[in-house]
């Protein structure tokens, strides 16, 4: 929600791209994002696809412009200090455009394909804490080499939807994502929220953080553009795991309509939620442009 009397955080717009088997492949989809006015090109930390650091090199050596960042790690999958280096040599080697997103990790399958154990919840996030707290010491740490270009080293972003998780992120992070829905035991199936439980989670951020909320930018994942001809077949595929009463066009992680009505649908949430920073997946990136094109510099 923004505060009376105060301006509006500007919009910035991210895309998640899955990097594919071609490097060609990967530098023509990076160059677009960039034509189509993103701000940021997000790169997931799933197993079957390239690490995250090698694509935001080679994102950043093809691209000018977007800030890149991984959407994001799966933080038990790493030794803490040896991130630490990978994060500062990419942002040595990127000039400084990089962010880093964090995340607990929430798929058990790919735990067990890596051989590393799949903490019960807690667990996970406090590993999150503590390797967030070993980075932000290492990064000001003058003695720790290579030096992050960016002082201080890059802008964490941490992203989840429990309490515990948004503790964490409320104690260290820049920006804070919000997925906009649950997962299942498996991390296989998402959940949306409607606008109420939304609402209480951004509540409960804005106790956590205080007077220091209005300085966080919010990031919101949002799972589905489609145009009113699309509604019936997204009605299909998400009503039943809508809460009770809420229609799609209340999700918040779902966005239907012209680009218009969708452009109207995020200052909506801008005012009513405190989200300026919002990032669709690669399938949504063609379509969701015409928002940006509409929304730039807002």
């Amino acid at each position: 929600m923004t505060s009376p009397g105060t301006a509006p955080r500007r919009f910035r717009f991210g895309v998640v791209l899955v990097v594919p088997e071609s490097r060609d492949q990967w530098i023509e989809k990076c160059r677009r994002a960039e034509e189509f006015g993103y701000d940021v090109i997000g790169i997931p930390d799933h197993l079957g696809i390239a690490a995250p650091f090698p694509a935001m090199m080679l994102a950043a050596s093809v691209t000018s412009r977007v800030r890149i960042t991984s959407y994001v790690l799966n933080v038990p999958f790493y030794n803490p200090v040896l991130l630490a280096r990978d994060v500062t040599g990419t942002d040595l080697f990127t000039g400084g455009r990089i962010e880093l997103g964090l995340g607990a990790g929430y798929v058990k399958a790919e735990f067990d394909a890596a051989g590393i154990e799949f903490g019960s919840g807690g667990r996970r996030v406090r590993q999150l804490a503590e390797a967030t707290a070993t980075l932000r010491k290492l990064f000001a740490d003058p003695e720790f080499l290579p030096r992050p270009v960016q002082p201080g080293g890059p802008p964490l972003f941490i992203a989840g939807w429990g309490d515990k998780l948004l503790r964490v992120a409320a104690e260290n992070a820049d920006i804070i994502g919000l997925t906009g829905a649950n997962t299942n035991t498996e991390g296989t199936a998402l959940l949306p929220a409607g606008p109420i439980e939304t609402g209480a989670r951004i509540d409960f951020l804005r106790g956590l953080l205080g007077a220091r909320f209005a300085e966080i930018e919010l990031n919101l994942l949002v799972q589905k553009v489609v145009s009113p001809s699309e509604r019936a077949e997204l009605v299909a595929q998400w009503g039943p795991l809508l809460p009770e009463g809420c229609a799609p066009e209340e999700a918040p992680i779902l966005l239907i309509g012209t680009p218009e009505q969708q452009a109207e649908r995020l200052r909506a949430h801008r005012e009513r939620f405190g989200f300026s920073y919002f990032t669709v997946r690669e399938d949504n990136m063609e379509k969701f442009a015409h928002v940006v094109e509409l929304l730039r510099g807002q």
